[in-house]
C-alpha cells in the first residue's frame, strides 16, 4: 500500500533533503517541481539553489517542472516527491493574477486546483512525499500579499496533512514525526 509522508519545516531547515532520503532507494522516481522556476537570469540564487538540489537528486529521477501537479501525480509510474507546496501556491497565484486582484475573485479557480491536488495526492498508488514550508512559525512580511500566502499554504498544509499517513517537521536537520 502507497504511503503519503508530508514534510515540513522552514526555510533551509533540511526538509528536502529528508524528503529526497525517503525515495532514495527508488530509480524510478518522479520529482515534480512546481513551478515555473523564476527567470534564473532576474534571480541568480533562486537558480543557484535549483542547480544545487538537482545535482543532489540521482540522474534516474525524472523532474517535471509544472504548476498542474494534479496531473503530474496522475501520469506517475512509480514513487512521486513534490518539492515544494509554497513554490506551488505562489505559481498558481501568479497564473490567476491573484497578488493584485480581490481574493473572491479568483479563489473559487484556486479552490479547484487545490481540490485536484488533494484528490491526486490520495489517489496515489505509489509511496509519495510532498514538501511544504511550515507558515506558522515563519516570518511572513505583515502586508497583503505576505498574509495571502500564509493563509493559502495554511490551507493546502492542512489538507495534504489530512490526507497523509505521516507528517514529519523538520527543523535543523532533525526529524520528528507528528
Amino acid at each position: 500500500m502507497a504511503r503519503r509522508t508530508l514534510v515540513t519545516g522552514g526555510v533551509r531547515s533540511g526538509k528536502s533533503a529528508y524528503a529526497e532520503s525517503l525515495v532514495a532507494d527508488a530509480a524510478d522516481v518522479l520529482y515534480v517541481a512546481p513551478g515555473p522556476a523564476p527567470d534564473p537570469d532576474a534571480d541568480a540564487e533562486w537558480a543557484a539553489r535549483v542547480a544545487a538540489h538537482q545535482l543532489r537528486r540521482p540522474t534516474s529521477w525524472e523532474t517535471r517542472e509544472t504548476s498542474d501537479i494534479a496531473d503530474a501525480m496522475r501520469a506517475a509510474t512509480g514513487p512521486v516527491l513534490v518539492d515544494c507546496l509554497g513554490t506551488w501556491v505562489t505559481a498558481v497565484v501568479d497564473e490567476l493574477r491573484g497578488w493584485d486582484r480581490p481574493h473572491d475573485r479568483w479563489a473559487g479557480e484556486f479552490d479547484e486546483r487545490l481540490d485536484a491536488f488533494a484528490d491526486a495526492w490520495a489517489a496515489l498508488e505509489y509511496d509519495a512525499v510532498a514538501v511544504t514550508n511550515e507558515v506558522g512559525w515563519g516570518v511572513i512580511p505583515a502586508h497583503h500579499s505576505g498574509r495571502l500566502f500564509r493563509d493559502l499554504l495554511g490551507r493546502v498544509n492542512q489538507r495534504v496533512a489530512a490526507a497523509s499517513d505521516d507528517v514529519v517537521l523538520v527543523v535543523a536537520g532533525r526529524t520528528l514525526t507528528l
